[in-house]
């Protein structure tokens, strides 16, 4: 680690890597970007150009086999997350791989064996872990703040139509419920620390692109119940709600916070007044960066485990099997 800072690789020049996770490593204590790799090597060079990067490459193994780096970011096509993740870790290299990991619980098996035999950390960029306003609704829920929680209702939901758009592909791992599902999932996981029982729901696929647009769940735990929709042809729209039997928790910006809204945590008592508003000003994803990089050091006290990863595919997984897909 040159200079005592993490080096980063980046594969592929996707849209999240650029906008989100690439500026927020730039702006981490403990990283710099080391090199990026595309395809396409004129927009490896352009963006490694613009982030500062000494290196770039157009072929991703040239970006595994280079000495300098110490972990990778990957935000390829989903399809492609389990297989490149193996790889990357067998070259020696930590992983940092865009969510989700893979397409099925069953494929995260041969991703932890392979943390497991290299000794390379691998974790899934669920962003939403390492921001405080989830740690705060936990406590929340924790302490009793609303009482017995009986209740969490969410949604997700964008607009997007466009063909060439892997969400809209099958064959890159496009739809919503691989997309953004997860997140009603993940963020009830965090907050409750429960552990899901069986998934239903109603899954609705595009005739035109073959994959899912929306889907409405309903997830059983012991002593409450989680039920979201999830759509990538609806309007712009996120929430998270936590009731309880003497008050409730309003998640304002739960997925993407500043993006989509301010961050903001609203706790109501029994008879809907506001009791307290809970405010936060950070980058969940520059806190990833470095919640990463602790980890690779050996603080594995914040990150998010493949376990657990696994944990919230199971779900999905169930969500598909009772929308009809086997």
């Amino acid at each position: 680690m040159q200079d005592g800072l993490f080096r980063w690789g980046v594969l592929s020049t996707s849209k999240i890597g650029r906008e989100q996770v690439l500026p927020a490593i730039v702006r981490s204590a403990s990283g710099v970007i080391h090199a990026i790799a595309s395809r396409d090597p004129a927009k490896a060079q352009a963006e490694a150009a613009r982030f500062g990067a000494p290196q770039w490459y157009g072929d991703y193994d040239a970006l595994l086999a280079d000495p300098d780096i110490d972990g990778v970011y990957l935000p390829i096509p989903t399809a492609h997350h389990a297989e490149w993740s193996i790889r990357a870790a067998q070259a020696g290299k930590h992983v940092l791989c865009e969510k989700p990991i893979a397409l099925r619980a069953e494929e995260i098996d041969p991703i932890i064996a392979a943390r497991n035999s290299t000794g390379c950390l691998i974790c899934e960029a669920f962003m939403v872990a390492y921001h405080p306003q989830w740690h705060k609704v936990r406590d929340l829920i924790a302490e009793g703040a609303i009482g017995r929680l009986r209740q969490v209702t969410g949604g997700f939901s964008y607009h997007l139509t466009d063909p060439g758009n892997m969400r809209n592909q099958p064959d890159l791992g496009g739809g919503a419920l691989p997309d953004i599902g997860v997140y009603p999932v993940v963020t009830c996981l965090l907050a409750t620390g429960a552990e899901a029982g069986e998934a239903t729901g109603q899954v609705e696929f595009s005739p035109e692109f073959g994959t899912d647009i929306y889907a409405r769940a309903n997830v059983a735990f012991d002593g409450f119940n989680l039920s979201f929709h999830v759509s990538s042809q609806m309007a712009l729209h996120q929430s998270m709600r936590f009731m309880g039997e003497v008050g409730w928790i309003d998640v304002r910006a739960p997925f993407n916070a500043v993006n989509y809204d301010y961050a903001e945590i609203v706790l109501h008592d029994q008879k809907n007044a506001t009791q307290t508003v809970y405010r936060f000003d950070v980058n969940q994803y520059e806190r990833q960066a470095d919640a990463f990089v602790a980890a690779c050091r050996g603080d594995h006290s914040t990150m998010f485990p493949l376990e657990m990863s696994k944990k919230v595919q199971q779900v999905i997984d169930g969500i598909y099997a009772a929308g009809g897909r086997a």
